[in-house]
């Protein structure tokens, strides 16, 4: 029985990697074209195109990922029914609840390789991806480090902890050097882009003296610098591409900071969800396959089995603007699609057994 396991397992993985072999060169096609659009403005060439590209693809390998193991449990197991394998397996007498552990298994190994390309691989690409973007159309002036974002103005040196969307930085440090030393070091907890300047907010500003260092403490005051909301653009990491762990100190933040955190929620629970997707991706691919064994051929079943992706794909998106809508918990806007699918999965394997 083993050897049947790892032989269902070594289909169902076949399957994905040749969907995923197909599927990333199409998204590296149109990743390339929109990016383009940048590419001889501000210094930005093709080679760092086609690098930043590069660098973003396990991030979208990481979001194909359940239907490319839905598409690839279908060919793979598809291959096995052609041959008439799947059915001398159930004459031998191995039901279908071994055919779907050995699928399982095959899935259980590409849920483990996902989720490290998602957790590990694609979050250090993006950043590294970003930094060249950044660097590319502002010179040696921008930087991203594991300390943050790092700007040069004139002869201020800026830190930035954390760049979130809507033009608004958090945990700003601003270090002004005038005759090889340090004047003068500002902390201010964030900043929002208004009216053409930056507005800074709860500031403690240091000046250093050759004797002495007078600290002021303020509300609110004017930071007038070269950042502008169109260069920090290039280098703002949407929530889908942090870290599940990255997320989650950052919800620990906002909520810190009562700020409204339901889209970063969302992304989390999804993020939740990703394992037990692929799986329930490739539990969905048996009964579709073993339904019509003998009448339906693989082009129709591998047609049913991406207009169920596509479906899945919907209506998960219907219950993530509902939840953003109406204030509905993350997770149930996460898990109760997955259930969906579940479920329906689990009445057509009863049909079929």
């Amino acid at each position: 029985m083993r050897i049947l396991d790892r032989y269902l397992a070594g289909a169902v993985i076949g399957g994905t990697l040749l969907t995923l072999a197909v599927l990333l060169p199409l998204l590296a096609v149109f990743v390339l074209t929109d990016e383009m659009g940048r590419v001889g403005s501000d210094g930005y060439e093709l080679t760092d195109a086609l690098l930043f590209v590069t660098l973003t693809m396990p991030r979208y390998l990481y979001q194909v990922f359940p239907i490319a193991t839905l598409i690839g449990a279908l060919i793979g197991l598809g291959q096995l029914a052609a041959r008439s394998e799947l059915v001398a397996m159930r004459a031998a007498g191995l039901s279908i609840a071994r055919i779907v552990q050995g699928a399982m298994l095959g899935g259980l190994l590409l849920a483990l390789l996902a989720t490290s390309v998602g957790e590990v691989v694609a979050p250090a690409a993006e950043q590294r991806a970003l930094a060249v973007r950044a660097t590319a159309t502002s010179g040696d002036a921008v930087k991203i480090s594991g300390s943050g974002f790092w700007a040069r103005d004139g002869n201020a040196f800026i830190n930035v902890r954390q760049i979130e969307p809507g033009a608004k930085l958090s945990d700003i440090d601003i270090f002004v050097i005038e005759d090889h030393r340090l004047t003068s070091a500002t902390h201010a907890r964030e900043a929002r882009y208004r009216d053409g300047h930056w507005v800074l907010s709860d500031i403690e500003r240091s000046q250093i003296g050759l004797d002495r260092v007078d600290v002021e403490r303020l509300d609110q005051a004017r930071w007038d610098s070269l950042l502008n909301p169109r260069l920090l653009e290039v280098i703002v990491v949407e929530p889908h591409a942090l870290p599940i762990w990255g997320l989650y100190r950052y919800l620990r933040y906002m909520q810190e900071t009562e700020q409204d955190a339901g889209a970063h929620e969302v992304v989390f629970w999804s993020k939740v969800v990703q394992p037990l997707l692929i799986l329930v991706m490739i539990f969905v691919a048996i009964p579709v396959l073993l339904g019509s064994a003998r009448s339906t051929g693989t082009g129709i079943k591998l047609f049913i089995g991406i207009a169920l992706g596509i479906l899945f794909y919907l209506v998960s998106r219907t219950f993530t603007y509902l939840a953003l809508l109406y204030g509905l918990n993350p997770a149930l806007a996460a898990f109760v699609p997955l259930a969906l699918l579940t479920f329906g999965a689990v009445m057509l394997l009863r049909r079929v057994g």
